[in-house]
């Protein structure tokens, strides 16, 4: 599968550049094309080559038979729109007929239909197809949410209902050039702009991931104006944050954009301003039980489709996080460390209180020594990273039941607390506030230490609604060790379990240790390897000066990315890597995804 990025834009075809079955043309949640297949004479072209972005075709032929001419194709994604181009040069010393098309179908499905098993009813929905002389239009609406889908063509086609027809001469041993946009909505059509000319490739192979994760980082940018509106808000405008990954997140994800923001920030710092300013607007302002809203809560996703928008899906603004709201605080800290910007701080000081305020009251430190998040509400079971419904497991495979309090989300909190008292200090000129913040880090790190602390002198999981232990040796204390929370004592120990084989595939951290009764290799969270957590992993063991550990858990890591082109996917599965053989990729896994493309740049930073 091929994979196009451009802000909330995305094209999934096969290796020749077709939409068949699977993939389209995704723009904001919605699937803009759902078939876009090349024919010449009717025919179906052999893909010869991909590289670049440009794929080279062929007619088929008889054997040993050569073909007259090779067909190039250009893929290119302009804001909400596609812009193909064809080039057709030939071989032949006499002119050439050919006839060329592009067939396409536009169903406007939304990204939770394709994800979900569930069924939808939509049959209330208005379907047009309309076409001219200039364009062929498709036209969707249901319940006052619409969506249009344009197709034009250069130099004039036959445009109709089945898709673009050129009827066109090839000179003897010359070329014609054929060009389609596809824009979603009345947008102008674009102008395929040439991709910038490569540079020569670092020579260390960790250089090389961080230059591809830069590049995907890049191509993952999403502008405040592509982003829904929001009544009575008003997002910056010139923001830009990461979307989390391609096709099923491009949008602002709080957890997500915030670690992404953070690993990238002494690469990308615009990227933590324009999410940290993105998601101050979208805070929290009001109690909102149907989208697990709280004041100076931060939102863990917006989201712009049918569903989301008709309210049938409840993520249009959803904040079911336990999370994003600490790490706001951790990023808001770090910016103001590595760029000395004291602007973005000032101007954010009021949500950074909000937030503090959040995560003492509603988040439930004040009442219960802990953030926690209940299970029982829309959307998702677990407001943590891992998000799945089976993912907090007891040891022997119990499932854990709410509220719950997970491991990482607390040290995520120590660390905010720490962070906002230092600003406090030196940026807010509030010293009483900033101690009163530090004796509440050291209070949670106190009871983090008697409450999380396994038998076996690892970290506990979670707790859960009773206050057990959820004992399953899981990746999250990298998490832990990273954000500082545990002493010193403990934190070796934690460390020198968290490298041993059972969690360490070869290529990363498993999410959980093997030979426990829940883990899975193939599990989303119960097994399998996510580069993210892998890199957080790595910068924890190198913070409590394990640095022989976190290299060899990076060296696999890299050797992963390698193995893919230097790009690393959303997750890979919990496999033990053997001699020869590359990493067994996760099926359904994001790629490009934000928080993978980072990993290498946190690894690049803690090992550094």
């Amino acid at each position: 599968m091929r994979t196009l990025v451009s802000g909330v834009t995305c094209l999934l075809t096969d290796a020749g550049g077709n939409v068949t079955d699977t993939g389209g043309l995704f723009v904001a949640d919605t699937r803009h094309l759902s078939r876009w297949v090349l024919t010449v004479h009717g025919r179906a072209l052999r893909a010869l080559a991909d590289s670049a972005g440009e794929v080279v075709l062929a007619p088929p032929t008889a054997r040993n038979e050569n073909p007259p001419f090779v067909l190039r194709r250009v893929q290119r994604l302009a804001s909400r729109s596609l812009v193909e181009e064809l080039t057709l040069t030939s071989f032949v010393a006499s002119p050439q007929t050919v006839r060329v098309a592009l067939s396409a179908e536009a169903d406007f499905a939304d990204q939770f239909e394709l994800r979900s098993a569930r069924l939808f009813d939509k049959s209330d929905a208005i379907r047009e197809l309309s076409t001219d002389e200039a364009s062929l239009v498709f036209l969707y609406a249901r319940r006052g949410f619409r969506r249009q889908t344009r197709i034009t063509a250069a130099p004039p086609a036959r445009l109709s209902t089945d898709g673009v027809q050129w009827t066109v001469t090839v000179p003897a041993h010359g070329t014609v050039t054929l060009r389609a946009a596809v824009t979603a909505g009345d947008g102008a059509v674009p102008v395929l702009v040439p991709e910038p000319s490569a540079v020569a490739a670092p020579a260390d192979d960790l250089d090389r991931c961080v230059a591809r994760g830069l590049a995907d980082l890049d191509s993952l940018r999403v502008p405040a104006a592509d982003l829904p509106p929001i009544a009575g808000v008003e997002l910056p405008a010139g923001a830009v944050v990461p979307a989390a990954g391609a096709p099923w997140f491009l949008t602002l994800f709080g957890r997500d954009s915030l670690l992404t923001s953070l690993f990238a920030l002494p690469y990308r710092p615009e990227l933590a301003e324009g999410t940290l300013r993105l998601l101050a607007a979208t805070q929290g302002r009001v109690t909102d039980p149907d989208r697990i809203e709280e004041p100076g809560k931060i939102l863990h996703e917006l989201r712009q489709g049918e569903l989301a928008t008709l309210g049938e899906v409840p993520y249009g603004r959803y904040y079911g996080t336990v999370d994003a709201t600490p790490l706001f605080l951790v990023l808001l800290a770090e910016h103001h460390t590595v760029t000395g910007d004291t602007v973005v701080a000032k101007d954010l000081e009021p949500a950074a209180r909000a937030a503090v305020a959040w995560m003492l009251d509603d988040g439930g430190i004040q009442a219960t020594g802990y953030l926690r998040y209940r299970t029982d509400g829309p959307g998702l079971v677990h407001h943590c990273w891992k998000d799945s419904a089976d993912s907090m497991v007891f040891a022997d495979g119990q499932v854990a039941a709410g509220p719950i309090a997970v491991s990482e989300a607390q040290g995520y909190a120590y660390r905010a607390l720490r962070g906002t008292a230092e600003l406090a200090r030196t940026a807010w000129g509030d010293p009483t506030w900033a101690a009163e913040l530090d004796r509440r880090a050291d209070r949670l790190r106190a009871m983090f230490s008697a409450d999380f602390r396994l038998p076996n002198a690892f970290v506990a999981l979670a707790l859960d609604g009773a206050d057990r232990q959820v004992d399953a040796l899981a990746s999250n204390a990298g998490h832990v060790l990273w954000s500082g929370i545990l002493d010193d004592s403990w934190a070796d120990l934690v460390a020198e379990r968290l490298a041993e084989d059972d969690f360490f595939s070869g290529w990363g951290i498993r999410t959980l240790a093997e030979g426990q009764p829940p883990y899975h290799p193939l599990s989303y969270h119960r097994g399998g390897v996510w580069p993210h957590d892998t890199a957080l992993a790595v910068a924890g063991l190198a913070r409590v000066g394990h640095t022989a550990a976190a290299a060899r858990i990076a060296d696999g890591l890299v050797a992963a990315a390698a193995s893919g082109g230097g790009r690393l996917p959303e997750v890979l599965t919990g496999l033990t890597r053997r001699p020869g053989q590359a990493p067994v990729p996760y099926p359904h896994s994001c790629s490009p995804q934000a928080w993978a493309a980072a990993a290498p740049l946190l690894v690049k930073t803690a090992l550094s």
